[in-house]
């Protein structure tokens, strides 16, 4: 089971020591990634004495805790076509999310290419949108003092998460400073909550897959909308989504709600860890990647398919509940899992065919806090509403929000003709006054009126003509022409504008 002991870890800060080189601007390493999964070794493994120790593919030191055995690999070609895939979905993520989002999801529950997992967290979450609603924020507040209070206790935490990992292995390697970063900015983003120890593991994950920035903003999307709440003083959400599973294991695994209901045991003994640091202290790696793709796309109810699916395999026998007699036999069977039932082919499908839906979280909210309220009184903590992954989270955004698809670097107003075009320059003063004495002539002879050159130039497409303005003396049938030409270059126009731009998209 992949779970980070702090023991084994880089010593922690001595009381009033600082971080060295927290706050330093980063040189750049050499580059982790290699196509050997087994023959990699971080710039951090080394400066920590691990020069020796080889790296696995997913960045853990090969026969550490984190490290996995065998793993199931996909074939080359199918990992090169489902990177197809997604760059075609990423790169116009906003239609796809419009009209294919059940496509997106049984994507997701496939598992997301290596190679593009972080960007498409930061888009399945939302966090791409906030970064740029809110340009040079997270430099900001990158830059502020923050609380000593904090600070102190985030320091402390920084080597408990995953130690035998190359990018935290290093006390003050460049892992360890962008996780204080991240955690320093959001204690400052969100003053009210400050920092939570299950925080430090959610933004480790996200540092693994992309830069500190773009980590910090998709931790706050999963504090604000996928789990609000749970990073609490009171933990007050984390205690009623206990309270859930616990009502929802009565319809998946009968047997073991009954077992520890007999032995009194509260669901925060087992599921607080669990919940609150998404499994990614419980689970082996490839499932935790695996598990975090349908999290994102899917929200809170692939956590809580994920307990009941460990629960019921863990519990669900009368055999299994023979062996665990007391309180301490059963939590210990909690704790240590059967590698088995987390192997990851094995636990994605058992999740997949899970049927507990939204809904049923929901109404079973409803039920757990009405019970709360008559028991406990009003929560203290006025979290935002729980949305339920990617789709919730785009429909919820205020628009307009900006487009996440490539877009032309250069727009032109509508009236501006395209460099290179044909567009015939303004007539002079003198060309207008011979054309409305013309006009003028052809009402007297009480002749149709003609259709006038703007017309022409107009149904031509050439470019965008001006507005003619009729003589102050011309008479009711010299108007009407006059007054429709503008409209029909105007429309003519906006198609000129759209074609243009429909062209520089296709280009760019």
């Amino acid at each position: 089971m992949a779970k980070s002991n702090g023991e084994n870890g880089p010593r922690a800060p001595a009381a009033g020591e600082s971080l060295s080189g927290t706050r330093e601007s980063l040189a750049q390493g050499p580059d982790a990634a290699t196509t050997d999964e087994l023959s990699s070794l971080g710039s951090d493994s080394e400066a920590n004495g691990f020069a020796e120790r080889r790296i696995d593919k997913f960045g853990f030191i090969v026969g550490s805790q984190g490290a996995e055995g065998a793993l199931e690999e996909v074939p080359l070609e199918v990992l090169r076509q489902r990177e197809s895939k997604w760059l075609d979905m990423l790169n116009n993520w906003d239609k796809w999310m419009a009209k294919k989002h059940k496509k997106i999801r049984l994507r997701c529950q496939k598992g997301i290419p290596p190679s593009l997992r972080g960007r498409a967290w930061q888009y399945l979450s939302g966090g791409k949108v906030k970064l740029q609603q809110n340009p040079g924020k997270f430099d900001e507040l990158d830059m502020s003092p923050g609380d000593p209070k904090w600070l102190d206790v985030i320091e402390r935490d920084l080597h408990r998460q995953f130690p035998f990992h190359e990018m935290f292995v290093s006390r003050g390697g460049h892992g360890q400073q962008d996780l204080f970063r991240v955690l320093k900015a959001y204690t400052l983003y969100r003053p009210e909550e400050g920092y939570c120890q299950a925080q430090a593991p959610i933004a480790a994950v996200l540092l693994m897959h992309m830069p500190a920035e773009q980590a910090f903003w998709c931790l706050v999307q999963i504090c604000e909308k996928y789990l609000p709440g749970y990073y609490s003083e009171k933990l007050e959400a984390i205690q009623l989504d206990g309270e859930i599973l616990f009502s929802l294991l009565q319809k998946v695994s009968p047997v073991a709600h009954k077992h520890l209901s007999r032995q009194k045991i509260d669901p925060l003994l087992y599921m607080t860890e669990w919940f609150m640091c998404a499994f990614s202290r419980t689970l082996p790696w490839s499932s935790v990647l695996r598990v975090w793709d349908m999290f994102f796309c899917e929200g809170v109810k692939i956590i809580f398919r994920v307990g009941l699916v460990l629960l019921k395999h863990a519990l669900g026998s009368p055999e299994k509940v023979k062996a665990c007699q007391g309180q301490y036999e059963t939590i210990e069977r909690l704790r240590s899992l059967s590698p088995k039932i987390m192997q990851e082919a094995f636990l994605v499908q058992e999740v997949v065919e899970l049927p507990v839906t939204e809904r049923q979280i929901e109404r079973e909210h409803l039920i757990q806090l009405r019970r709360w309220q008559e028991t406990r009184g009003e929560l203290q903590c006025c979290s935002p509403p729980r949305l339920h992954g990617a789709k919730a989270i785009l429909d919820a955004e205020p628009g307009p929000w900006p487009a996440l698809q490539p877009s032309p670097s250069i727009r032109l107003p509508p009236d501006v003709p395209l460099p290179g075009s044909k567009a015939k320059p303004k007539p002079p003063k003198q060309a207008q006054k011979e054309q409305r004495k013309q006009t003028k002539a052809r009402g007297q002879l009480e002749k149709p009126p003609a259709p006038n050159q703007a017309m022409v130039v107009a149904a031509a497409g050439d470019a965008c003509p001006p507005q003619h303005v009729p003589p102050k003396d011309s008479g009711p049938q010299d108007s009407a022409p006059q007054d429709s030409a503008p409209q029909v270059s105007a429309h003519h126009c906006s198609q000129e504008s759209l074609t243009s731009q429909e062209s520089e998209d296709t280009y760019l």
